[in-house]
């Protein structure tokens, strides 16, 4: 039995799919007018994981995540590198690609851009106003009537009242209500826009993943998730705009991650106290990464440190030095363990739970090489990979990801040269200069491991 905790009710709740098997999924993504962080970062690899338990467990999962490609934050920062918008844009869609990809995350099954869905959009924008929930300002904007929303606030839990009486709404004189939010704003000197029955202008922020989630994905869909800032205004507003255009129920359950923290105080570029994915890889592998995100509870808050990634990388290196040596075989044995997982992964992808899971696998696996159960250790440890695989995790080769990468100092072909040159020394029975040589890898943090099968290393 599934369960997942839904925002709306703020409880677990049984979940079932709209269609049998069938699982229609939407996530707000990334607004590309810079790099991804690393709240970003728990975004995108807290929904691949999710997406991947549920093809593992045999849901078609039919996952959108848009890209915002037109908003205020564009606009800006194109003016302020003298750089059309298409430019800024496609660059950061690259970039964001790239980190993806680094993180293992799999790509969405669509990928809609807001500027591809203006005809949508507007539609949508009419209807509103035809059913007389939106209404054009005499500054050519066009508004939301909050108060025409009989159950505006029901996702966030945020009372209307209290909202009008004390909330930090933009003053508008052209607003009927200090708290109606824009659908479409009406075009600015040297903006872009598009032709619309009120005028020229652009779409708002809001509409732009109402008109793409229900494009692509119909009226009433399964699942829509997103980073847990967007719960007020961003997805109270999707509701209200979503299920007053089509009349129907719009999400069944709502997902949103946690936070990521800095001393306690959430990542963002507003606070200015965030580090880009790309920074951070360039001092911890993407594995490393993506093993610190998934050790702790999409829901809970995630404190960012070098500590704790340093503490994701000696747990992954115990884990791949489990793997290391055992030949790759397919899964065998293990049942327990597989139930265990999937009951952790049923109560709402509890992930540290499932980690758990991995740590007493990976222990049976060691007992079994101990005392010599090739076969059985080589299946379980096939095991072990087949259900890190669900996570995204436990997929390299043991020995590559073991040695690490070189930040600075020795590179793979300098340390591979000091290697053949002290098995050299060692056929010369040239011992102290071969000792020598360990010594002074050691010293630049590369550790010689010898075996039968010959010497191998590992980085500090």
């Amino acid at each position: 039995m599934l369960m997942i905790f839904n925002t709306e009710t703020r409880q677990k709740e049984q979940f079932r799919p709209i269609h049998d098997g069938h699982i229609q999924m939407y996530v707000c993504g990334m607004t590309v007018y810079d790099y991804c962080h690393i709240g970003h970062a728990r975004v995108l690899v807290s929904f691949d994981v999710i997406t991947r338990y549920l093809r593992s467990r045999g849901y078609s999962v039919d996952y959108v995540r848009n890209i915002t490609d037109i908003d205020d934050k564009i606009i800006k920062r194109a003016n302020e590198n003298n750089e059309t918008i298409e430019a800024l844009t496609t660059r950061y869609i690259a970039a964001m690609d790239e980190d993806a990809a680094a993180l293992g995350v799999i790509k969405p099954n669509k990928e809609p851009k807001a500027t591809e869905f203006v005809p949508e959009i507007v539609a949508m924008v009419q209807k509103l106003i035809d059913n007389g929930l939106a209404y054009p300002a005499a500054n050519g904007d066009v508004y939301y009537a909050v108060n025409k929303f009989a159950s505006y606030g029901r996702l966030s839990h945020k009372n209307t009242d209290d909202l009008q009486a004390g909330a930090r709404v933009d003053v508008d004189e052209a607003k009927k209500n200090p708290m109606d939010f824009v659908l479409w704003k009406a075009a600015k000197p040297n903006e872009p826009f598009w032709v619309s029955p009120w005028g020229n202008g652009r779409p708002g922020w809001h509409i732009e993943c109402s008109a793409m989630s229900t494009c692509c994905l119909g009226n009433h869909f399964d699942i829509h998730g997103g980073g847990g800032d967007l719960q007020f205004p961003h997805h109270e507003n999707e509701i209200a705009q979503s299920e007053g255009a089509t009349g129907e129920k719009y999400v069944n359950t709502w997902m949103h991650v946690g936070f990521v923290q800095i001393n306690d105080e959430k990542m963002s570029k507003s606070l200015n106290n965030f580090f880009t994915i790309r920074e951070v890889l360039k001092l911890f592998a993407p594995e490393v990464l993506r093993y610190f995100i998934t050790a702790s509870h999409y829901r809970s808050p995630l404190n960012f440190s070098d500590e704790a990634l340093t503490q994701a990388k000696s747990a992954l290196e115990r884990f791949y030095h489990t793997l290391k040596g055992l030949p790759i075989a397919a899964a065998q044995g293990g049942e327990s363990f597989i139930a265990r997982f999937n009951e952790a992964m049923d109560d709402d992808f509890n992930t540290p739970e499932a980690m758990a899971v991995l740590y007493e696998l990976a222990r049976e696996v060691n007992r079994a090489d101990k005392t010599g159960e090739a076969e059985v250790a080589a299946g379980l440890a096939g095991r072990l990979r087949e259900l890190g695989a669900v996570l995204g995790l436990l997929q390299d080769n043991p020995e590559r990801f073991l040695q690490g990468f070189a930040q600075d100092g020795l590179s793979d072909a300098d340390i591979d040269a000091q290697i053949r040159a002290r098995q050299e020394s060692k056929k010369n029975k040239d011992f102290a200069g071969a000792d020598k040589i360990r010594a002074g890898l050691l010293a630049q943090g590369i550790v010689l491991e010898d075996s039968r099968q010959g010497t191998t290393w590992r980085r500090e």
